[in-house]
């Protein structure tokens, strides 16, 4: 697999390089606040610039202070989501999914949620907006539980006028190599509370605050989660490719629809990132792996045994087609496809 990146923008992008010799700043400069600038532009919602999306995740958590409380967390999901919450003190309760959309299950979490319970981490699995969503904000609200969002597969999804990050105090979002929105690595936090966004600025800073060039170490549990000035630059050139690799994969999607009955299917009114195509029990030639497997249900990862039958389901019944920007056979008919994909 080559990672399509056009002349074009490789121009553009060694020009903000330039910039930045230039600025004598390679980290903590303009070209960080400008990808901050442009990211909340394209999510609608203030956004602080991180390392990674696990630094995200971790930052917010200390925020809202787990220590010695339980956190909600998916079963079916990368390890990032328990083990943040461990760094931070906190007790990761692995929740069950449902089966329509691989994303945490409502029932499950009201069956998990204790007197103990601070806060519930929903992931956004597979590049749409959890199904259910709505009804767990309103779940939370009404046991004053926080709600973090893992924004990590979400990008470029909406759904009434809402995208990751929207719905909970905060959203981590992820620019791992093989996201939707890749910058080799780095992530954000998105929140409309400018306490915990001024708390990340000087959470990724070894916990300091610079006041008329003196330094004030404010907070303890700070450390080295800069993101630097060049993965910034390639954050604001990777935002204006965003619309093309978005169309790309919608419109390789719709050829999929056509092709496959047995599959993840996106509500009325929601658009998609597709940062996956997720189908069950199908035979694929051609596939992606998985979204999450066996080996990364929080159960297999802690030696915990938790009551989670639908995320065992899930990893046993699902796939997933290729769809990442530059697919070899995107342009192929819809016949041509299902003869490459399907045994």
């Amino acid at each position: 697999m080559v990672i399509p990146f056009e002349e074009e923008y490789r121009k553009e992008f060694y020009k903000l390089e330039e910039k930045i010799f230039e600025s004598n700043m390679w980290s903590e400069g303009q070209i960080l606040r400008d990808f901050e600038e442009k990211f909340s532009e394209y999510v609608n919602i203030d956004s602080r610039a991180i390392s990674s999306g696990g630094a995200a995740l971790l930052a917010i958590l200390e925020y809202i202070d787990v220590k010695g409380k339980d956190v909600l967390v998916p079963a079916n999901t990368f390890w990032a989501d328990a083990r943040a919450v461990q760094m931070a003190g906190g007790n990761p309760i692995f929740t069950d999914c449902n089966k329509e959309d691989l994303c945490l299950s409502l029932n499950d979490i009201k069956k998990k949620t204790t007197d103990n319970t601070k806060a519930i981490i929903l992931v956004h699995i597979g590049g749409h907006i959890a199904f259910e969503v709505e009804e767990i904000v309103k779940y939370c609200k009404e046991k004053n539980i926080y709600l973090v969002e893992d924004c990590a597969h979400v990008h470029g999804a909406w759904w009434n006028g809402k995208t990751g990050g929207h719905y909970g105090i905060a959203g981590a979002y992820s620019f791992y190599a093989t996201k939707t929105m890749p910058l080799g690595d780095g992530g954000m936090v998105v929140s409309r509370d400018k306490n915990l966004l001024k708390f990340v600025e000087e959470f990724r800073n070894y916990g300091k605050e610079v006041i008329d060039n003196h330094v004030y170490y404010r907070i303890k549990d700070g450390f080295n989660f800069r993101m630097s000035e060049f993965v910034a630059a390639l954050g604001i050139i990777q935002l204006k490719r965003m619309k093309h690799i978005l169309d790309w994969k919608r419109e390789l999607a719709k050829k999929y629809d056509q092709i496959f009955d047995n599959r993840v299917k996106i509500p009325q009114g929601m658009v998609s990132g597709y940062y996956k195509y997720i189908v069950f029990d199908t035979n694929l030639k051609q596939k992606t792996g998985q979204v999450f497997g066996p080996g990364d249900l929080g159960t297999y990862i802690s030696g915990r045994d938790a009551e989670i039958p639908n995320s065992k389901w899930i990893t046993e019944h699902h796939s997933c087609a290729p769809i990442y920007l530059g697919y070899e056979y995107a342009g192929k008919s819809i016949d041509e496809l299902r003869d490459i994909l399907i045994y």
